[in-house]
């Protein structure tokens, strides 16, 4: 079966390099594929799962938050604010965070910032939800 490369970067760290056969990614529009050859492709992403066949036929999740997604010349390059695999996911560290989001936005406090009480909840939920995965 053919494959190109998939690299999963954050400013941080290489999250994932590895030859695989498909990506599905979480686009701003919807969520997509990339399978080998795909024409070139520049897209955004948002909080969610990117999941992805590699070589071997194994499927494997990662939890990115937000970024980019570049495919050309059978490279797929995904730059992400922050990423991490399914079986890294601290699930007790991710429930925190899910508590502490929502008593900010229970609060309607003037002090606190809404839209970043809401993302952060929103993350909470993904990796709580993508930490399924391996459950």
């Amino acid at each position: 079966m053919a494959t190109f490369e998939l690299e999963v970067v954050t400013p941080d760290k290489t999250v994932v390099k590895s030859e695989v056969q498909m990506v599905v990614c979480p686009g701003t529009e919807g969520e997509f594929g990339v399978l080998p050859h795909h024409v070139s492709l520049l897209s955004a992403l948002k909080i969610g799962p990117l999941r992805y066949t590699n070589a071997a036929g194994e499927t494997a999740v990662v939890f990115v938050s937000g970024g980019f997604v570049d495919m050309n010349n059978n490279i797929c390059s995904v730059l992400a604010e922050s990423a991490e695999h399914a079986a890294d996911i601290d699930k007790a560290r991710a429930m925190a965070a899910k508590e502490r989001a929502e008593q900010r936005i229970a609060s309607k406090s003037d002090a606190i910032d809404e839209t970043r009480a809401e993302a952060a909840l929103q993350r909470a939920l993904m990796r709580l939800h993508i930490s399924e995965y391996v459950a």
